[in-house]
């Protein structure tokens, strides 16, 4: 990231918009966007100085406070998905992201297992699987309508014996030999 402009160069700029020119002259004066005169003049007015706002560091995590609640919530009921932690606090008047949740959690180590993958719907995908045991046909499991395979890609040419003569026409008919023989 780039360093903000110095404070003295913020100083004269705002000076000069405010001795009565245009923010386009002076962006022009200066060599610096319209868009930051404006701001550091808006700025200047807002809070008495053009100074850049503090850069870096990290911001504390809003659910800090809730920490406790969070975790004494896990251990109640240790399946609560990080959405419906979310709706929780949301009823307790913090408003947050499911995303915050799961940052805290993470910086506690508290994991979540994996919720194992739903059966495909479309189709039996064995004859165990199949009502009656061994009583499914083999017609009934259609080919291409497994969730879980991808049918390959179709031909689009065959090849024809005119195709096979142009294809020996292109080849030499001779092999040249380098070496002694």
């Amino acid at each position: 990231m780039v360093r903000p402009y110095s404070l003295d160069l913020r100083e004269r700029v705002v000076r000069t918009v405010l001795s009565g020119q245009s923010c386009r002259a002076v962006a022009d004066i200066f060599g610096v966007s319209v868009a930051s005169v404006v701001k550091w003049s808006q700025r200047h007015r807002a809070t008495g100085t053009a100074a850049a706002k503090p850069m870096g560091s990290r911001r504390p995590f809003i659910l800090e406070a809730e920490r406790a609640w969070l975790l004494a919530r896990l251990q109640e009921e240790p399946e609560v998905t990080t959405r419906a932690l979310a709706r929780e606090l949301a009823v307790r008047g913090i408003v947050v992201s499911h995303v915050a949740v799961w940052n805290i959690l993470r910086r506690e180590r508290q994991t979540f297992k994996q919720p194992s993958s739903r059966v495909s719907r479309i189709a039996l995908m064995s004859r165990a699987a199949a009502p009656g045991g061994n009583a499914i046909r083999r017609r009934s499991i259609q080919p291409a309508s497994s969730s879980l395979t991808k049918p390959g890609r179709r031909r689009t040419w065959r090849p024809s014996e005119a195709g096979r003569r142009a294809a020996s026409a292109s080849r030499p008919r001779c092999r040249m030999v380098i070496g002694g023989r």
